[in-house]
């Protein structure tokens, strides 16, 4: 959750460190800071706030002199975001600096066994053991040093260290948290995100568990966790600086939900040759998808809205049962998971810890395991069986869009090529799904422009206090995506029901002070959905409707309507959310809140 990234190299370290944090404040901006060793010694500053307060402090990196460094941009865990807990942290005799993503779990005893032989610590957090580790081990060696030191350690880290005995040499270490090496001329690099790294190298290298390195500005050498040094594929970005960047938009977010007809075409058009959906990323038998009884979709958050999404159609066309499961849940269950279960795990980091470990428990107990990211060599990616990519390309807003709606896209592939290949539907009904999955590009930028009045909407709206999402079928699970995209960038509270359930209690909160906002888009079930609004209405809420382009019947029943274009039923929920998102975008937008970096969210969630 906490973003990092390390230097080495000719150049003045801190201006390039300094430019890595502002690409990863997306992960964590509680507070930042910058270590660089000056020839003598380590200069560091820290400061609670944004990473422009500590380029401030610093002048852009200008008093800081020096080649080789680490940086760090904070998500409080342990202890408050305060100058103090801010990272690096230094060892008591000012040898070593670190900085750590993630969460030593016996840190508690290991602090207590450090004060007993007197080290003294100045903050809060967990981070600072590791720097006082380092010191208590360290002979000279420092590899064995940071071996030594690791070993000590429980829980997830990813740590990046800067030693003063040893200058232009940085070690990091990767123990489930994400963490990328970037190969320069003259210069190397590690971050906690590519995004850090793509404006000076597109060449990089991806770290697995129990992994570490030893940069120097000419040489990257990666070891295993017992020293012995191993060879590594280099890998290639793909994409520029450019997509990392706002180009002309206010916010990050914004600048996603425009980008959606693109990252829905990426993920589609690739798959579709000749009328066929084809998968070059994996590839499953007849027989072996039979030989599957049940289908688990586990994920946390927006993926796992996605995952419920995708029970539905999967279900639907494939006619095997489909459980979805949050990933936090599953992890601590005793789930009934064998070999003839085909476990769907959805990330759009490829790094969300709880879903990890889910995955591990299921691929243990012989699930087969298909992964949907967005980010090529992640963890979850380099774990599965096999891989689909949605190409949405690089998302920096903390609030998914088109990561959400590309991973629909992908559980509509999946679940038309799975029923192809089963025999479950006819080819008349195949090749009708699959043009529909090629129209869905153009069905979200139809969803834009149908929708241009939704900035009117939230000018009216954005004073609520609490407000309600409700659904039958699909739409209960777009609800559920439509709810939170308000809830975490606007604050409000926000919550979605099946609305055949408003009836068994949550009508009673349902006053003259709530707005309603009614998804209708499944048509064979709209007149239900008319029952439900009349019920809300006559308890005096407002009701915002959801409803497919021409239906006009809405208009007698909701106060004010949102449009979708029509299409497949069972893929309404990838267009439907597009108006759901610009509704929550400028509410929040309204309330002058921070979009792109909600308060006490994270974009990838790397600790329990």
């Amino acid at each position: 959750m906490c973003g990092i990234v390390g230097f080495t190299g000719c150049t003045q370290a801190a201006p390039v460190l300094l430019d890595g944090l502002r690409r990863l404040e997306y992960r964590g901006y509680d507070s930042a800071g910058v270590a660089v060793f000056d020839g003598e010694r380590i200069e560091m500053v820290k400061a609670s706030g944004s990473v422009e307060h500590l380029a401030e402090l610093t002048d852009g990196g200008a008093k800081l002199r020096g080649t080789s460094g680490i940086a760090h941009t904070r998500w409080a865990t342990h202890g408050a975001p305060t100058d103090t807990n801010a990272h690096p942290h230094l060892s008591e005799n000012g040898r070593f600096a670190v900085i750590h993503n993630g969460i030593v779990e016996n840190f508690a005893a290991l602090r207590a066994e450090l004060e007993g032989e007197g080290y003294v610590f100045a903050s809060e957090t967990d981070t600072e053991v590791v720097a006082h580790l380092l010191e208590k081990y360290y002979d000279g060696d420092l590899k064995r040093t940071v071996m030594r030191t690791a070993s000590r350690l429980e829980g997830s880290y990813v740590l990046g260290v800067l030693c003063a005995d040893e200058p232009g040499r940085l070690f990091c270490v990767k123990e489930a948290g994400p963490l990328i090496l970037g190969l320069g001329v003259g210069e190397n690099y590690f971050a906690s995100d590519v995004t850090a790294l793509v404006s000076r190298t597109k060449n990089v290298i991806y770290m697995d568990d129990g992994e570490f390195a030893e940069l120097t500005s000419e040489h990257i050498t990666v070891f295993d966790r017992t020293g012995r040094e191993i060879t590594k594929t280099v890998s290639h970005v793909v994409w520029d600086i450019e997509a990392a960047e706002k180009g002309g938009y206010d916010h990050f977010m914004m600048k996603e939900i425009m980008e959606q007809p693109r990252a829905v075409k990426s993920t589609v058009e690739p798959r579709i040759r000749d009328g066929k959906i084809c998968f070059e990323d994996f590839d499953l038998s007849r027989a072996e998808l039979e030989s599957y009884n049940k289908i688990v979709i586990t994920a946390c958050g927006s993926a796992y809205h996605a995952g419920m999404v995708g029970k539905y159609v999967i279900e639907s066309l494939c006619r095997i049962p489909v459980e979805c499961e949050l990933a936090s849940e599953l992890r601590y269950r005793d789930p009934i998971i064998d070999g003839h279960t085909l476990l769907i795990v959805v990330s759009q980091s490829g790094e969300t810890a709880d879903t990890i470990a889910a995955m591990r428990e299921c691929m243990g107990r012989g699930a087969h395991c298909l992964a949907i990211v967005n980010v090529v060599g992640s963890t979850i990616a380099r774990l599965a069986d096999s891989v689909i990519y949605t190409h949405a390309g690089p998302e920096i807003a903390v609030a998914t869009t088109k990561g959400y709606t590309t991973q629909l896209a992908a559980l509509y592939l999946f679940a038309v090529w799975a029923a192809g290949l089963l025999g479950r539907i006819d080819e008349a009904r195949y090749a009708g799904l699959v043009s529909s999955i090629r129209a869905l590009p153009s069905q979200v930028q139809r969803a834009i422009d149908l929708n241009v009045h939704v900035k009117y909407l939230a000018e009216r709206w954005h004073e609520l206090k609490s407000l309600f999402f409700i659904g039958r079928n699909i739409d209960y699970a777009a609800a559920m995506e439509g709810s939170l995209k308000l809830k975490e960038i606007s604050y409000i509270h926000s919550e979605a029901y099946a609305a055949g359930e408003l009836k068994h209690g949550t009508i009673a909160l349902i006053d003259e002070k709530r707005l309603v906002v009614a998804l209708c888009c499944q048509e064979a079930l709209f007149d239900k959905m008319v029952s439900n609004i009349q019920e809300v209405k006559a308890r005096g809420a407002k009701v915002l409707g959801l409803a497919p382009e021409g239906n006009r019947r809405i208009f007698a029943e909701a106060d004010d309507v949102l449009y979708v274009p029509r299409g497949e039923q069972l893929f309404t929920a990838l267009p439907e959310m597009i108006p759901l998102q610009l509704f929550a975008y400028y509410i929040a937008r309204e309330n002058g809140c921070d979009i792109d970096k909600p308060r006490n969210l994270a974009k990838s969630v790397t600790v329990e």
